[in-house]
């Protein structure tokens, strides 16, 4: 079995790419040529309002709802390092975003706070180049930082940012220093470099090629922007094929298979510009059946819009995703053990670590996450499941915070969140329960309609009435409760006829006056 694998489904509406490790997918992404994502796009824009009181402003970049700059995002004309809000590898850390409405007061970084106020730095009408670094979710527009950044392969430049990052992938202090030489003869003044993990043991060469790369597309765009009017859009990222495969590809990835022909060949061609091997590493999937049944990852996908999930030993996890928070609920199910309760306990938390951080990378949850594992009684116990946790994290490229757990059994933690989950891209509130996932329940509407039923025997003269409701609330009706109607037909001296249809809501029914010709 082919240990680590990009599957990628490429059509003219839709495209899809799903990393395999193990025989499972682990993560999983999906870009709709219509509702296509803008993360990492570059825009002119202007500053439509400024909030003093929340340290922030909204920019019109010209989409339908205004973009949000933090103050905390916005590049000071004598600022040069790496400020705070930003991760050692030149990411931004995001702080609430409010509606334009939204008047609650935020918590700037205590070092912006004392040294700027957000007037000082931006003025309603000013023209301003922004990236997006989170797009819009929900009802809230996108989040963009004055912090640009253009990826490569090996390298990310950040132009306005006099700093050098080495990702913290690369463990050796020996290799790590050698990029840092590397990267500070060929930097351009005043501009910061990022070291990606798929730099380490690359030749200079290769690393030095892929700076001048972004440095004269850097120059390209700055020239663009100068003569462009604002709002308008100055860089666009790539498609989901080629940033997946930028982003996701490495020295443990296996292969890279497509089912598109045109899409392939595009692919090679990129690859090849850093690597004859790369490009060697692509295959075209010429399978008579579709690519993602094919990898089975269909049934992985549906499995990971479910809230109910099996572990192997028959345990199982519950996942409820809510705008708050998702919680993650870890169960014993069918799993007995053969030792003691004790062991079965520790053996099912074990297993759900690992299907716990994969759900979490597949589904793309992000947020603050509660994790309730089995109570476990020794503080070894605990400590040997959130060393594992810990462990398992690692294989996440989502930035992610993680405290102890409790006695209890419950895990606090949070996962960057850049931008909508599996779920929210997949998936609609039911229009039957609106998203509160319940309706009620045939007796409940059985006995509603039965109350409404005396209401109108009440303030109606008609001898009799109809009553339209769903085959299962009229099943109960002329079943279970037929006792009840009866008694109210026998003290009332009405008549009662009970239709079904199967077209209804279960929650919807209607009683009307009969008929007598």
């Amino acid at each position: 079995m082919v240990a680590k694998q990009l599957v990628i489904n490429s059509t003219s509406y839709e495209t899809r790419v799903a990393l395999i490790e193990g025989g499972q997918v682990s993560e999983y992404y999906i870009e709709r040529s219509r509702d296509r994502g803008i993360v990492g796009g570059i825009y002119k824009g202007k500053v439509i309002r400024v909030l003093p009181g929340m340290q922030s402003c909204f920019v019109d970049i010209g989409l339908e709802r205004a973009a949000f700059l933090y103050g905390g995002d916005i590049k000071s004309e004598d600022s040069q390092e790496l400020p705070e809000g930003f991760d050692e590898e030149g990411k931004p850390i995001h702080h609430h975003q409010p509606d334009e409405d939204e008047s609650a007061e935020i918590s700037a970084p205590k070092n912006f706070q004392k040294q700027y106020k957000i007037t000082d730095l931006v003025k309603e009408g000013q023209e301003i180049i922004v990236q997006v670094a989170k797009d819009a979710i929900g009802t809230k527009g996108a989040r963009v930082t004055t912090y640009l950044s253009l990826p490569g392969r090996y390298v990310v430049l950040m132009p306005s940012i006099n700093h050098i990052g080495v990702s913290r992938r690369i463990l050796s202090e020996e290799e790590r220093t050698r990029l840092r030489n590397v990267v500070q003869k060929i930097k351009p003044e005043g501009a910061g470099v990022i070291v990606r993990t798929a730099s380490e043991n690359v030749p200079d060469e290769k690393i030095i090629a892929d700076i001048d790369f972004l440095v004269k597309l850097w120059e390209t765009l700055r020239l663009k922007s100068m003569k462009s009017k604002s709002p308008c859009l100055v860089h666009e990222d790539l498609d989901l094929v080629f940033r997946a495969t930028r982003d996701l590809i490495s020295r443990d990835l296996d292969r890279i298979v497509i089912d598109d022909k045109k899409r392939y060949e595009d692919l090679v061609r990129f690859l090849n510009r850093f690597s004859v091997k790369l490009g060697a590493q692509v295959q075209l999937f010429q399978g008579d059946t579709q690519i993602f049944d094919a990898f089975g990852i269909e049934q992985e996908v549906s499995r990971g819009l479910g809230s109910k999930v099996w572990l192997k030993s028959g345990g199982y996890l519950i996942i409820e995703q809510t705008e708050a928070l998702t919680a993650i609920d870890v169960n014993t199910g069918r799993f007995v053990g053969s030792k003691s309760l004790g062991d079965t306990i520790v053996k099912t938390n074990l297993e759900a670590v690992k299907e716990i951080v994969q759900q979490l990378r597949l589904r793309n949850i992000g947020g603050i996450i509660i994790l309730d594992f089995i109570d476990m009684d020794r503080s070894d116990d605990r400590d040997k499941v959130f060393q594992a946790l810990v462990e398992e994290l690692k294989k996440d490229k989502a930035k992610t915070t993680v405290l102890r757990i409790s006695e209890m059994g419950l895990v606090q933690m949070t996962r960057k969140r850049t931008e909508e989950s599996l779920m929210q891209k997949m998936t609609v509130d039911c229009p039957y329960c609106e998203g509160n996932g319940h309706v009620k329940s045939p007796a409940t509407i059985s006995y509603e309609v039965i109350r409404e039923l005396l209401r109108e025997f009440s303030r109606s003269s008609n001898e009799g009435f109809v009553i339209k409701a769903h085959p299962h609330v009229s099943d109960r009706l002329l079943e279970e409760d037929k006792i009840f109607l009866d008694e109210l037909k026998l003290k009332y001296s009405k008549k009662v006829v009970v239709k079904s249809f199967v077209e209804y809501h279960l929650e919807h029914f209607e009683i009307a006056p009969m008929r007598f010709e």
